[in-house]
């Protein structure tokens, strides 16, 4: 199964820390690459509204125009997008979070632990924490629950700010002028195709503490997400 890794470490935090967020973003990739339904663009985890969960993005197929291109862009039934959680910091995940396009809706399975581990999944369908959704259109938004865990699949525009040109142009000139503020989002009006899951942190086990060194108390957890296409 072909796989794209983006890794960020979230702590594990508690009802008294104030919300962190940790992003990874990957949008203009090699040619073999771009515009694949597996091109993931962005990965974002943060704790939510509720401080007693933690929030998991996963952006794919970037760029899209808002409109036709948007509305014709769908989830693949043969990529299965799969968070995973370390919990010991092993990099090896403990647990994953698995999301798989059937018909017009998202199933999630998980948080569970996985049965393989590594460029290869199994899809966890024996798992106790399930759930689905319908997947949303520019003018049909859903949401869907099951237990304290809910769910979101569909179009959304782009979050991640980035001045591509002004980038380039520092990169060829270091001492120039630097990056303007604010800049230009070249990704502005543009859309991605979005999975969000929000999950109790009790159900992603304790984490791993002494690992941070900006604070050695507070349990962390190492989380990437991958897109895997079935062989």
């Amino acid at each position: 199964m072909k796989k794209t890794k983006l890794i960020a470490a979230i702590a594990s935090l508690g009802i008294a820390i104030i919300a962190v967020v940790f992003v990874a973003a990957d949008h203009i990739d090699a040619p073999a690459v771009t515009g694949q339904t597996t091109d993931i663009t962005d990965f974002y985890a943060f704790q939510g509204e509720n401080p007693d969960n933690l929030v998991f993005v996963a952006n794919v197929q970037g760029l899209l125009t808002p409109g036709d291109a948007t509305t014709t862009a769908s989830f693949d039934e043969n990529v299965l997008l799969e968070f995973n959680i370390d919990s010991n910091n092993d990099l090896v995940e403990d647990i994953v979070i698995q999301a798989i396009k059937r018909n017009d809706s998202m199933y999630f399975f998980g948080p569970v632990a996985p049965s393989s581990t590594g460029l290869n999944s199994v899809i966890e369908t024996s798992s106790a924490n399930q759930g689905q959704v319908k997947i949303s259109t520019t003018t049909d938004v859903q949401t869907g629950t099951s237990g304290d865990i809910q769910y979101f699949a569909g179009p959304r525009e782009d979050p991640f700010f980035f001045d591509f040109d002004q980038y380039n142009a520092v990169l060829a000139n270091p001492m120039g002028d630097g990056f303007n503020d604010p800049g230009t989002d070249t990704f502005a009006g543009t859309n991605v195709l979005s999975v969000v899951v929000e999950v109790p942190k009790s159900l992603l086990g304790d984490g791993t503490a002494g690992v941070n060194p900006f604070a050695m108390d507070t349990p962390i957890y190492n989380v990437w997400v991958e897109s895997k296409r079935k062989q």
